[in-house]
């Protein structure tokens, strides 16, 4: 059995040189689009008090002269963007009245090389011999070429003569260089269930993810992420004033998003290995329903603004789904203040942050392990012969994340 799914593979460009010139203009381009449409979006709010919606600036936009400095379909990206980007903003405003609407692309006299992103109509792939072929905007095109001709290559273990078909195409400025970022379908062989077992899982912002097995709790600590959080925005990182963004900033940014991104896939994927490895067929996500709905006050809302919870789950579902592992996504209701022993619901059980002490049992255990616990019995309401005492719930294993290696160390005990 097989399912289809979206991977972006990344491509270095072998003929850099000879195209590079041509990318900085259309990555210059796009910065341009963006610019001009988010002033004329100002222009607007200040005249009726409402952001223009995607519709009407790709309206307007199509009559200014750098709309045909791209392809259509990739100008059109650039304000697929940028209404992303209001939107964002506005879901933040909710709980932060200080947060800053999206910028312009621009450092002084000069704009940062935007990331530009050629549709089906904007690119030409031959795999066979890693080439492909870049449209270019009609106000870019020159008499002797309409387009950027990059040589490319791919990791040894990905060959894209055998995606179901590329969907799009994306120059990415790294910091250094451009590179060629490929969003595919693919079709994957998925597994048989990899057994009967069922486990919960508690998400979180500090443990990032807990997990109740058959037979261990375990942690996954979110350290690594707080760590960089710190390191890359810090405020000579995460300032941008009327220039916009420093070069120092956009490098900063990049490489936490690449370092989070890096993160969440190979935490989904440990703990997918350890349910196969356990023989755990069926695995129980917490899903904090209209979370981001409450109010936690402004360091709580900033913390629940970049909490991934959801992201978390989309890497596990099909993670979960190709190795026979059935991800299900439940309601976390009570869970954090729910005995997993004896059912008392008391708020107080909670005793505080990392710990649980229930009034009626007598249980005394990591709350974070208990809430995992819960979400286990959502699916097994009552397991047998299994260790779920005071010790066991206390004592979880810790799988911490080595930045040298980039993968999670083997297990530790928690002393208590």
């Amino acid at each position: 059995m097989s399912i289809q799914a979206t991977r972006t593979y990344v491509g270095s460009i072998q003929n850099h040189q000879q195209v590079c010139d041509g990318l900085d203009l259309l990555g210059d381009s796009a910065s341009k689009i963006w610019n001009v449409a988010r002033w004329t979006a100002d222009r607007v709010w200040d005249e009726i008090g409402k952001i223009p919606d995607e519709g009407s600036l790709k309206s307007y936009m199509k009559n200014q002269s750098c709309w045909k400095d791209l392809n259509a379909q990739s100008s059109q990206k650039v304000i697929e963007e940028l209404s992303d980007a209001f939107q964002s903003w506005f879901d933040l405003r909710h709980k932060d009245e200080k947060a800053n609407p999206p910028g312009y692309r621009k450092h002084g006299d000069k704009r940062p090389s935007s990331t530009v992103t050629f549709k089906a109509d904007g690119f030409k792939h031959d795999p066979e011999n890693n080439h492909v072929r870049l449209s270019k905007g009609s106000n870019l095109k020159e008499y002797w070429s309409d387009f950027l001709l990059c040589e490319y290559q791919t990791r040894p273990d990905v060959d894209l003569t055998e995606v179901n078909k590329v969907q799009n195409v994306r120059a990415v400025w790294n910091g250094d260089e451009w590179e060629l970022h490929f969003v595919c379908k693919v079709e994957l062989e998925t597994n048989d269930s990899a057994g009967n077992g069922v486990a919960g899982i508690d998400l979180g912002i500090k443990n990032i993810a807990t997990i109740a097995f058959p037979d261990e709790y375990v942690l996954y600590p979110g350290n690594s992420l707080k760590q960089d959080k710190h390191y890359f925005k810090r405020a000579e990182y995460d300032t941008e004033g009327e220039n916009g963004p420093s070069e120092k900033s956009m490098w900063a940014r990049r490489r936490l998003a690449d370092r989070e991104t890096h993160f969440y896939h190979t935490l989904t994927d440990a703990i997918i290995t350890e349910c196969v490895e356990r023989g755990v067929g069926t695995l129980a996500v917490s899903w904090p329903e209209k979370v981001r709905d409450s109010d936690w006050g402004k360091n709580g809302n900033k913390k629940l603004h970049t909490w991934a919870f959801d992201r978390i789950y989309q890497y596990l579902n099909y993670k979960g789904e190709i190795r026979g592992v059935e991800v299900l996504k439940k309601n976390e209701w009570d869970t954090s203040k729910t005995c997993s022993a004896c059912g008392d619901d008391t708020k107080s059980n909670r005793v505080e942050r990392g710990l649980y002490v229930c009034s009626s049992c007598g249980l005394v255990g990591n709350a974070d392990c208990n809430g995992a616990e819960n979400m286990r019995q959502k699916i097994t309401p009552s397991p047998h012969g299994e260790d779920r005492s005071n010790g066991c719930v206390a004592q979880p294993s810790t799988y911490l994340f080595d930045r040298e290696s980039g993968m999670f160390r083997t297990r530790e005990q928690v002393v208590s």
